[in-house]
This record gives structure tokens, sequence and C-alpha cells, in this order.
């Protein structure tokens, strides 16, 4: 690690503000509440109309959430994102706020009335919903504050909620207008249930588990009716109303039509051709229970089938007999077992692994039901949204994902939105006392003595108006002329066909054809460091805010940031944010030499400059250009690791240490330059990722008032140099081929040892001083003996390692590395000499295999030198 020097050169400063040492926790705070307090993060759409803009509005976290890991992936993207375009000049809009996350917070608060032996039935429906305001307000939102902590540049002045009044009236203004266009309907049809919240739920809110359950083999009927059905769920039996196998399937084309005998119920059902049944599963044959099983329901619908519920909403069997009042998991051994008094049973197949929907905020097994519910539909609103990826007017990214997109929004069922819950936008349809039905425009009173519908609306329907109803639609608003459509959407793409696809269908359709975004960037799931998914039950499950306490902001987002690539999962460890951590030490202690040896930004930079300075001026030009690049393909894995090796490699490893000899000279003052102004835009190109660490830095170097509204870097191409880029790069491989030989030597790295350097015509010897500093060689003295001799680059180093070197361990190595090289070079020329080969490979191959014969061929020349110059013994 790079220590600040001890001396100080002249112009160096007299007084440095920076600690010895970094601490974030004093640090994070103060600085994110003075941005926030200057009204750094806040729009303005009336500010400067005619230059770009870039907008996005926050996935709304749930209110009753806690920052995990996959918010701390998806927001150090999204302010990644914000603070770049905000250093480029753009007007930027970064819009917080929340989610009321309806089945999750009923449950919440009454979860606290049962610990006053309380229901929310006891208090009703008013005062129950005050209860849970009461809650927001007091408990809710926490959030929100993990958000600063993690240094989220949001504007706070237009925070929103699903649930206040501007969200309110937009949801009833777009429920009226799709109401009035006839694409909300009521009507019975299958749905996810869950028994234990007494709600129908989105696809979204079902999470799929691998369970152990086990597979029956049922035979029906007797005789040539005799047919076998296998089900994991025996007690749905009771509600067959047929059995279905494939029209073209041979084995029971006989039995088509006819009907058969239901067991344990006397009922007579039909035998139904559909092409749904794959005939090569299993017996080829189905039940089918459309009241219970969302693809019988289809079949059902197709063949005129009835739909019969032999469970209630509690999942406890109604259909008359002896499994009536029994639970749903407490029937189907009972079922299975009267099956087999009566020989039913065909084949056990126990245990049987397969997987089962579970309700996702109580882990309750959901139970597909048919259910009277409000329904949007989709067909047209799909359509629009397939095709505005399709034209381009929304882009992708990765772009491999449009697929999945397509096959969502070109398949998709109609979306049930009523939920039986309480807290909620209240579907907006009054029942008059003839059955009439009648949805008012906002604002506009329902007809005197009707009864509004007691259910609400999905939490999803009100969030797919985010990216306009946060800009004030349905108002004509300020932010929605400026900001609309949003720039990006950045999200995980685990809810690309549920949240994002509603987002398009809804913005298209309310905004009159125009994208809610130009641009879904996703990335994936945050996962443990070997790739398994973080679960409470596998024990890999990290906070975030554990490592903020830790480590540092900074350090957490680094390392999230550090692994997302474009729609990839996200491996983290602890020790890797220790090494982030490690890396803003880096930073710190990097600069603080600088500004100790009068490191400055001042004046113009000088014409003359050494071949170092040059260099390192050349290799920033090429960096900003990189970071760009990937930053515009949401590659931010690349765009971290560049300033990674170029901060800690080139800048702190390589410029610093070779700077020094340069401060101590008449090189001093541009050297003082440069190294201001390099370190001057490599924190602002940091500063998007890590912001803490690169606020404090960069005001302490420059003096400027914040990084958070400093310029982007732009690079200058008049400033390459590859002329000095070619001279360090052979500097830099002559340095660590001789750390390395020392290194194999057994020599620590600050243990200097006497050598000369023969420098021939190399243009390496006019950096002797430098040379010499980093690989800790003093002069030789008298009587001066050479032990070994390396050849690098042109230039001989000869060094007295008498008394510590071991010679017989260095020929054996050297030897042994000379026997691979060989073998290199024999497999590469016999490959070369192969006409088949030659004729066959790639052009790129072939060069690669010439390549590899090249450096071997190079690799014996300067092993067998340094074998000869190796003593006897």
């Amino acid at each position: 690690m790079t220590q600040p020097s001890t001396e100080r050169g002249q112009g160096a400063a007299e007084d440095v503000d920076l600690p010895t040492q970094y601490r974030p926790a004093e640090v994070e705070g103060r600085l994110y509440e003075r941005w926030v307090s200057e009204g750094l993060f806040t729009a303005d759409p009336h500010r400067n109309p005619d230059r770009p803009y870039f907008s996005i509005v926050i996935p709304p976290p749930n209110v009753t959430g806690s920052l995990h890991m996959g918010h701390a992936l998806d927001h150090s993207i999204q302010d990644a994102l914000v603070r770049w375009h905000r250093m480029r000049g753009h007007e930027t809009l970064w819009l917080p706020g929340m989610d009321h996350a309806g089945i999750a917070t009923q449950n919440v608060v009454e979860r606290e009335l049962a610990k006053e032996g309380l229901s929310r039935h006891d208090l009703g429906r008013e005062a129950f919903i005050e209860r849970v305001w009461e809650w927001k307000a007091e408990s809710g939102g926490r959030i929100l504050g993990q958000m600063r902590r993690l240094g989220d540049s949001v504007d706070w002045t237009r925070e929103a909620f699903t649930m206040d009044e501007q969200r309110a009236n937009a949801v009833r203004t777009i429920f009226k207008r799709l109401f009035d266009d006839g694409l909300i309907y009521r009507a019975e049809r299958i749905i996810n249930w869950c028994p234990r919240c007494l709600t129908a739920l989105s696809d979204i809110e079902v999470e799929h588990e691998e369970v152990e359950g086990e597979l029956v083999s049922l035979r029906y009927g007797s005789g040539e009716d005799e047919i076998v059905v296998a089900t994991t769920r025996a007690e749905t039996m009771l509600g067959d109303t047929a059995v279905a196998v494939h029209p073209e399937d041979e084995r029971y084309a006989h039995l088509v039509g006819r009907e058969i005998e239901l067991p344990l119920t006397g009922r007579r059902i039909p035998i139904v051709a559909d092409e749904h049944v794959d005939p090569e599963f299993g017996t080829g044959a189905v039940k089918v229970t459309p009241a219970h099983d969302p693809n019988d329901f289809e079949i059902g619908r197709r063949h005129s089938l009835p739909s019969l519920t032999v469970m209630d909403e509690r999942g406890v069997v109604t259909a008359p007999g002896p499994f009536e009042g029994l639970d749903r998991f407490e029937a189907r051994p009972a079922v299975v077992a009267a099956l087999r008094e009566q020989g039913r049973i065909v084949k056990e197949i126990r245990p049987y692994t397969h997987s089962v929907g579970h309700c996702q905020r109580c882990s309750t097994v959901v139970e597909p039901r048919v259910s009277l519910q409000w329904f949007v539909k989709v067909e047209s609103l799909a359509r629009a949204a397939g095709d505005a990826v399709r034209d381009g007017r929304v882009t992708i990214n990765p772009p491999e994902m449009a697929a999945r997109y397509f096959e969502w929004v070109d398949n998709m069922h109609d979306w049930c939105i009523s939920r039986q819950l309480w807290w909620g936008h209240r579907i907006p349809v009054w029942y008059g006392p003839n059955g009439e039905t009648v949805c008012p425009a906002p604002g506009e009173e329902p007809p005197a003595g009707w009864t509004q519908d007691g259910d609400v609306l999905d939490t999803w329907f009100s969030s797919a108006l985010w990216p306009f109803s946060t800009l004030g639609w349905p108002d004509d608003t300020p932010d929605l002329k400026r900001f609309y459509p949003t720039s990006v959407l950045v999200t995980g793409y685990d809810i690309l066909f549920f949240w994002v696809a509603r987002m398009m269908m809804f913005g298209l359709y309310a905004m009159d054809g125009v994208q809610p975004f130009d641009t879904i960037a996703l990335h994936g799931m945050v996962r443990d460091q070997y790739g398994k998914k973080m679960s409470k039950s596998f024990g890999n499950v990290i906070d975030p805010l554990d490592w903020i306490d830790e480590y540092g902001a900074d350090a957490t987002r680094f390392t999230l940031l550090r692994g997302a690539h474009p729609g990839g999962d996200v491996p983290v460890a602890e020790q890797w944010a220790q090494g982030s951590r490690n890396f803003c030490n880096k930073l710190w202690n990097a600069t603080r030499f600088a500004l100790i040896n009068g490191a400055h930004v001042r004046g113009e930079m000088p014409e003359k400059l050494s071949t170092v300075d040059a260099w390192i001026l050349s290799r920033l030009q090429s960096v900003i250009a990189e970071v760009d690049a990937h930053l515009e393909g949401f590659d931010f894995a690349k765009a971290c690791e560049t300033l990674y090796h170029f901060a800690w490699d080139e800048v702190c490893d390589w410029y610093v240490e070779l700077a020094k000899v340069q401060l101590a000279d008449e090189r001093a003052e541009a050297t003082r330059r440069v190294l201001g102004e390099v370190l001057d835009k490599l924190l602002r190109l940091l500063h998007p990722v890590i912001p803490f660490v690169t606020e404090e830095l960069w005001t302490s170097l420059t003096g400027g008032a914040t990084v958070v509204t400093a310029p982007w870097p732009s690079a200058e191409p008049a400033r390459a140099d590859r002329e000095a880029e070619a001279v360090v790069e052979s500097l830099q491989r002559l340095v660590t081929e001789v750390r390395r030989f020392r290194a194999d030597q057994g020599l620590k790295p600050g243990q200097r040892v006497a050598a000369t350097l023969e420098w021939g015509d190399s243009p390496l010897a006019a950096h002797e001083e430098g040379v010499r500093s980093l690989l800790r060689l003093t002069e030789p003295g008298e009587g001066f003996s050479a032990t070994a001799s390396l050849p690098v680059e042109g230039v001989t180093v000869r060094i007295d390692t008498a008394g510590v070197i071991d010679v017989a361990a260095e020929r054996k190595r050297l030897e042994k590395d000379l026997a691979a090289a060989r073998k290199v070079v024999d497999q590469t020329t016999r490959k070369l000499a192969n006409e088949s080969f030659m004729a066959k490979a790639p052009e790129d191959v072939v060069a690669k295999n010439r390549e590899r014969l090249a450096q071997a061929e190079a690799d014996i020349e300067r092993l067998e030198a340094q074998l000869k110059a190796l003593p006897a013994g």
C-alpha cells in the first residue's frame, strides 16, 4: 500500500486536512446530509430546458421492507447511472418512493392486532385502515433511511407512495378508462388463492419450491372402460368432471365420448379428447378438475365441462361424503386410503419431488381456485407492449433477454386484479339494489345507497402506473413534460415478465403510445461466492447494513458493482468486501501522499513532460474512453475492473512510486501538476461507484465545492503518447522480471541488494534512478562481485546475492522453466509443420501458435543466459 512520504519536496503542501486513516462512519452521514441540504439531488424541469435530461423512477420497495442485497445491487446500479449523468451535465431526476404492499402490510398489522387479542374484523374496515396508516407513519418505510446510508442520490422532494392522493387519483383515472373501453371485466375464472391470507394472488406473489410429495396412479372405470390417471393431489379427484386424452392417441380412441364412473362419488364423467394432453407423459390420460387446476379449467371451457368446487376458501373439503370438513392435507391420505380399499391404486411413488407454489408473504401452499374476480383484458395491451420493443422504441439490455420478454407478452393471460383485502386501492365500482354496476369518474359521487365493491386492486396495478403517476399524471405537469418517458428502468430479470410488462402495457395505453422508459436494463440476482441462491435455510444471507457498518457504503457498493455484468448473477463474499475497503484505503493514502507532496490542479499542464508523466496521462485518456463505453453498455463490472486496475496497479503501484524520484529533482513541479490531474480525474471517474470517499478526497485535492456536480472527464486524444507507453511498459517488464527473481531467491521486497545495470542503447537508461528505487537496488561498492546476471528488455542486471541466494535452488528452477519452454517450442513447431492443421485451423488459431512459439524461443534465450550467469556451485 502506498504510504505518504516522510519528507516534503519543494512546493509541498504545508497543511493536509485528511486524517491518516479513512473512517467511513465519520464521513458518510455528514456528506450525505450536506448533499441533500444543498439540493444537489433536486431536479428542476424548468432549468436549462435545452440540455438533455436523464430520469429514473425507483422500483418502489415495499413499505414493510428493509434493505437486502438485491436492493443494494439494484440501487447501486441506479445511483451509479444517475451520478454519471448528473456529472455529464444532464438535468437528472431519480424519483424515490414506496409501494403499499397490500398483502404484506395487512399481514404485519394483523399480527400486531393479534398481540392485543384483536382481529381486523373486531375493528371494522375503516378503523383497520386507519390503524395501517398509523403503522406506516410510525414503523413503515425503514428502507428509506437505509437508502440514505447506501448513498442513493434520489430527489427526496418528490418522494411518492402508491397510496398517496396523487397516486390514488391516477389509479381511479386509469381504472375508469379501462372500464369504459371494455378492458376491465368481472368473471369467474381460476386464480391463485392463498387459504391463509384469504385472497387471490398474482403470479409474482407465488414462489415455487421443490417439495417431496407422492405421485399416485388411480384406476377409473372398469373392464373395457378402465383408464389410469396420475395425480399429486388425490383429494381433488372429488371434483373431477372428465378424463382427457390426446385426440391422436390410438390407445384411447375407443373411449373418447364414453362415460366412466368416478370412484368414491358414484358420478359418471366423460372421456374427452384435447390437444393439451401429452400422450408421452405418464399413461397419456389426465384427470380434469376445472375448479382446482388452471390447465384443467381451460380444458373444461373448451369442452363445456362443469366446474365443481370441492374446497372452501380455507382449503377445507366441502364435497358431501366422508371427507367433508377435512383440511386438504388431511383429506389427501384419507382419499388415497379409501381408493386403496377399493383396489383403485395402481402405483404409488413416494417421495416424489415436484414444484409447488407457495404464497410469497406467508409461505402457505397456494390452491388454484375458481373465483369471481376482476380482470384486465390484456390482448391488445400486451401486443402494444411487444411492438414497442420490436420496433425499437424500447431497448432491452442485455439483448438476449428480449426473447424471454416476447415469450411472456405474446402469451399473456388476462390479469386478475382484485384482492380480497382491506389495505389497498378499493375497486371503484358500485352496485345498485338490482345488480346494476357503475364506475364513476374520479371526483364523481356514486348513486346514493349503492354499495362499493369490497375488494382492493392488486398492488401491481398501482405500481404499473409508477413511471407516469409519480410525474403527476393524469395532470399535464412540468415534470411529466420534461422527464417522460423515463430514460431507463433498472430491475432484476426475475420481474421482467410481471412488473416490467405491466408498466409497458399501462404506460403505452395511458400516454398515447409513448413508452414508459427508453431502456430496460436487467441485472441478475445476488448470490453467495459459490453461486448459490441466498436463503435463510442455507444460512448464507448477507445483510448489506452489516457490511456498511463494517466496511463502509463505498466498499459495499464496489463489491456489488464489480460483479454486475448485464443480466448476469452477482456472486459476493465478505473477503471481497474487505478487498473493496482496501481499495478505498489505497485511494486515500495515494491522495494524502499527493497532497503532502504538493500535488495540485492549478494552471495549465506544462508542455514539457517526463516520459513517466506523459505515460500516465496517456493511459488516463484510454481509461476514460473505456469507462464511458462500459457505462454506456451497462457493464458496471468491466467499468469497475478498468478503474480498479488503473488506480491500484498503474497509478498507485507504478506512477506514484516513480513520481517519488521526480518529486525530488527538477521535474517536481510538472509532476505535482500531473499527479493532481490524474487523481482529480480518477476520483471523478470513480465517484458514481464510490461516492463518499471520492467526495472527501476530491474536495481536499482540488478545493472544489463538491464532486457530485463536477464535470465528467472527457478523453483528450491529443494527450495519447504511445511512445511513452511503450517505454514504461518495457520498464514494467524489466522490474517485474527482476522482482520475480528476487522473490524466487527468498529476498524480502524491501531488502536492498547491490547491482549494476548495463543499459546498452536501451531508452530505459534515462530511468535508472526509478528502476533502482522500485527494485531496491543499491550502487555497487568496492569489491562488488555479481553472483547472478539477468538479461531483460535489452538491459543486463548483475546482482550480488552472495549469502542470500540459493544457487542450487535457482539453477533447478531455471532448468525446470527451460525444459517447459523447450517443450512448448517442440509442440508448436510440430503443429505449425503439420499440413493438415495449417489447412484447417482458423487464422487466429495459427497466429496464436506462432506467438506462443516466438515467446517460448525468447524465454529459452533468456533462461539460458540466466543459467550461464549463475556462479558455479
